[in-house]
């Protein structure tokens, strides 16, 4: 058996992961990485290969794609009960690839696949949320970052404007269209201990410090502290929104008056007036949710 799996998500980056697979193939070959590979064809299939692969015993798996294939990956390393005895590796060719950026892996390609032959790794915490689908209680788990509110509607807009536009103007797009659109939700949240009830834009919950394609969201977030970076956009109006978005990119929006930021371990959203959830990028469902810290559960290669 191969030292480790590659699942490569040819859709990843609107489809350039499948145009320059060949080149990546070569660079894993390289990296003289003693690996096999899996390509997957649908949505959840990545999780399915990685905990099959994490039971049979790989030291490493590796993903090939954005932050959403990272996300089934460890999906299924954590479904497999072997999340202990396997590191995950990351080769980015996603549209955002936001978690990178706060771990340390090289946003190119070819020098993120000779970081798989080292040794090092970074003990990193996950998340788990617990949210409804349907009408139906589900968990999944996140590695970077998870909230409630605009960033979900955000989300949502952007995988209509994908069909349409370019990655980066479909961002851009779903952003301006969220924006116009979206009305702040009232709800109870609690943060560990503490529970109030308010009028809220958006609630996130940071493991690593980007998210939206580059946005510094958590600017102070450490993904190996044990704790959430739970930030807290309130009743923020309109035209203090748009403003505001542009200082997110840059990290400095936190001394805004209506902004909140605290550490965490629990938070738990009771919806109010209905809101949608998101983790690492992708709609799940919506509240109730709640969001706990899995501390130090993960190793990365890096």
């Amino acid at each position: 058996m191969a030292y480790a799996k590659v699942i490569v998500n040819p859709a990843a980056g609107a489809g350039k992961t499948a145009r320059i697979w060949p080149d990546i193939l070569a660079a894993l070959h390289s990296a003289n990485l003693d690996f096999d590979y899996e390509m997957t064809v649908t949505r959840g299939q990545a999780t399915e290969i990685a905990r099959t692969a994490a039971s049979q015993g790989y030291a490493i798996v590796v993903s090939v794609g954005g932050d959403g294939t990272a996300n089934e990956v460890v999906n299924g390393l954590f479904q497999s009960g072997c999340l202990n005895q396997v590191a995950l590796g990351i080769v980015p060719t996603g549209t955002g690839s936001d978690y990178i950026r706060t771990i340390g892996v090289p946003s190119d390609y070819r020098e993120a696949c000779q970081r798989l032959v080292s040794a090092k790794r970074l003990t990193v915490d996950l998340g788990i949320i617990e949210f409804m689908n349907g009408g139906n209680p589900v968990s999944r788990i996140f590695l970077n970052c998870a909230g409630a509110g605009l960033d979900a509607e955000i989300t949502r807009a952007t995988k209509r404007q994908l069909k349409y536009l370019s990655p980066r103007l479909s961002y851009f797009g779903g952003l301006l269209f969220a924006l116009l659109s979206y009305r702040n939700r009232r709800l109870w949240l609690k943060i560990d201990e503490t529970r109030e009830e308010r009028r809220v834009c958006m609630a996130l919950m940071g493991i690593g410090k980007y998210g939206g394609g580059g946005m510094l969201v958590a600017p102070d977030a450490d993904p190996g502290d044990g704790l959430f970076d739970v930030i807290v956009v309130g009743d923020v109006a309109k035209p203090d929104l748009l403003w505001t978005m542009r200082r997110v990119y840059r990290g400095t929006y936190l001394t805004h008056k209506k902004v909140m930021a605290k550490r965490a371990r629990e938070v738990e959203i009771l919806p109010i007036q209905p809101i949608a959830v998101q983790a690492d990028g992708e709609l799940l469902g919506e509240a109730p949710a709640k969001f706990k810290l899995l501390p130090g559960a993960l190793q990365v290669v890096v």
